[in-house]
């Protein structure tokens, strides 16, 4: 599985073809789609263009690339950094996302392990009806996932951040022997530098992985790309 990463915490003045609004997400969505993208990972924004967990910022976002790509599965961030590390406020703002309709719920949200409270967050999007993607970024975190039993969990996704790229796989490759069988699947991917050593593993591995302009803004061989369809066709042809 190929998932496309639309946006992340990027902004607009990193790349012309970062999308932002619905209405961009969707035209982004559904070219990364055509390209060749299984699924949809995105950051709603607010108003204002900033990351918002607001039930109103998910419904426009996600009910505007599901109109865009029908049948495509869409996830979304719950990334603490989006309330300035407010956990409290995290927790009441996804918990209004109980109001939800069905084509603006997505249909899984990613939960950084490494986060705090982060096993009580994946109750509440169990509660809600969302699927669980569980944010691995540490043997630290590997170690959880196993303890916990998570309900809901249909992804784990190994998050290679913050690492050299000439250490990422081998970092890669430890905390998957961590992970080991988790029985569901796991995603393999890198951020920045690390995206493409790491994407390039993950395919030898057989792993799904995803790509996308929240992982970089250049292709394999460091040429500029002009949107997320690119990136998407780019991982196709190294498969």
């Amino acid at each position: 599985m190929l998932k496309v990463c639309l946006n992340g915490s990027r902004t607009a003045s990193e790349h012309a073809g970062l999308p932002v609004t619905p209405s961009q997400l969707a035209r982004s969505a559904r070219a990364a789609v055509e390209a060749g993208a299984d699924a949809i990972h995105l950051h709603p924004r607010g108003s204002d263009g900033t990351e918002s967990l607001l039930a109103v910022d998910v419904a426009a976002a996600v009910s505007a690339v599901r109109q865009a790509c029908p049948g495509v599965p869409v996830g979304v961030s719950t990334g603490l950094w989006i309330t300035a590390r407010d956990v409290s406020a995290r927790r009441e703002l996804i918990g209004g996302w109980v109001v939800l309709r069905p084509a603006e719920r997505p249909d899984f949200a990613s939960v950084n392990l490494s986060e705090p409270s982060a096993l009580e967050l994946a109750g509440i999007l169990h509660g809600t009806g969302i699927g669980i993607e569980a944010g691995v970024w540490t043997t630290r975190d590997a170690q959880l996932l196993l303890a916990a039993g998570i309900p809901g969990l249909v992804r784990v996704l190994v998050e290679i951040i913050g690492v050299r790229p000439d250490h990422a796989v081998a970092e890669a490759d430890t905390i998957l022997k961590e992970l080991g069988d988790p029985g569901v699947p796991v995603l393999l991917h890198g951020e920045q530098e690390a995206c493409w050593p790491v994407l390039r593993h993950a395919l030898g591995l057989g792993l799904d992985t995803r790509i996308g302009l929240e992982d970089t803004l250049s292709g394999p061989d460091g040429d500029k790309v002009t949107g997320n369809h690119d990136l998407v066709r780019a991982t196709l042809n190294l498969r």
